[in-house]
């Protein structure tokens, strides 16, 4: 086991007590307040979470709105946030908390690890921040500065290297202090032992860093190269009916950004043209024969594991009237509407473009 200083903690958590960040959720650690912002937190950071549990905390002050709320409105309140399952997960946990314990989140750290959406780490760190027991988190700040406090040099996304460094970290937690304790390792990882830049010679632990003393600290952690993203192009037709207003079709709840409404279209297949590909989705979804019109705008928006650039274009119907093909809800909803239903940010561009057309 790798030996760490005796001060480690006490300098650590005196230096979290002066310079951490005005976060919301620090405000009112709640059970139910740190359960949200963890889960926001996942791969989405705190700059850009912020804005969105302020809205969440508005729309859902307490677990007991958010159990009476339905999907759709789940959805909606997370909508602009990303990664859309941890959304659904929200919305499957609070049913489980209303059906199975009346409406009441048990302060169980086995029963939280059950709810959907929670690892070892989510669970750690709400068990840590809200009811202060003793687990200790391991995300990717905290590898970030054991692996660089220690010069521990194995692949941090192997399961083998994250398990001994949870060891690690199990041991350095103080007993009683872990609130403290897991906030500044992560608030040092993100403030200090930054990933490029790290700020050295401010950091309240570097007389025992190893490798500041090897000056090697850019070396660590060790990971995996990260594989270039494929890009994919896509177009969507955007229908309008003088009475009824837009066509917009729901996506399947077991794809990719699940649950959410869209303009219809679909991906681009090779040597097609985006006109063809936006008429053959048409057909295959809604079986609907269409005329492509004026087109919009070209919108790029790039998601964690791809990127997309979507072609949207006015369209009408020639022929035949919309049925799902592919068990999809549809609707016709007017401009004043539309944005009570939850999208991407991909198809909120459009309705931008539709609500200030040039």
């Amino acid at each position: 086991m790798h030996k760490f200083s005796p001060s480690f903690s006490k300098e650590l958590i005196k230096w979290f007590a002066k310079n951490r960040r005005d976060m919301p959720w620090r405000k009112k650690p709640s059970l139910y307040r740190v359960w949200i912002s963890e889960i926001m937190l996942q791969q989405t950071r705190v700059e850009q979470a912020t804005p969105h549990f302020n809205r969440w905390i508005k729309i859902f002050p307490s677990l007991k709105s958010l159990i009476n709320a339905n999907e759709q409105e789940v959805l909606k309140a997370w909508e602009g946030l990303g990664y859309y399952s941890r959304a659904r997960n929200i919305y499957k946990s609070a049913q489980i908390i209303k059906n199975q314990h009346n409406g009441r989140f048990p302060r169980d750290p086995i029963f939280i690890e059950s709810l959907p959406g929670i690892g070892p780490y989510t669970k750690a760190a709400i068990c840590s921040i809200s009811l202060n027991l003793d687990f200790a988190v391991l995300d990717g700040n905290v590898m970030r500065v054991l692996a660089r406090y220690f010069c521990i040099d194995k692949n941090i996304d192997k399961s083998s290297t994250q398990k001994y460094m949870q060891s690690i970290v199990d041991e350095m937690l103080p007993k009683g202090k872990a609130a403290e304790f897991n906030e500044g390792m992560m608030e040092l990882g993100a403030l200090i032992c930054k990933p490029t830049n790290p700020k050295c010679d401010i950091c309240p632990v570097k007389n025992n860093c190893r490798s500041r003393i090897s000056n090697d600290i850019l070396s660590y952690p060790v990971k995996n190269k990260k594989n270039k993203i494929p890009h994919l192009i896509v177009g969507a037709a955007v229908i309008k009916d003088p009475k009824k207003g837009y066509l917009v079709a729901q996506r399947n709840k077991n794809k990719m950004l699940g649950g959410l409404w869209e303009f219809p279209g679909g991906k681009k297949e090779k040597n097609e043209s985006i006109k063809k590909c936006i008429t053959r989705e048409l057909k295959e979804e809604l079986n609907i024969k269409i005329n492509i019109g004026s087109k919009i705008s070209k919108f790029h928006h790039l998601y964690s594991h791809f990127s997309i650039e979507l072609h949207a274009y006015h369209a009408n119907i020639i022929e035949g009237k919309p049925k799902a093909m592919e068990g999809q809800l549809f609707k016709w909803i007017k401009l004043k509407d539309i944005r009570n239903l939850p999208y991407s940010k991909v198809d909120l561009k459009i309705i931008e473009a539709l609500e200030n057309p040039k």
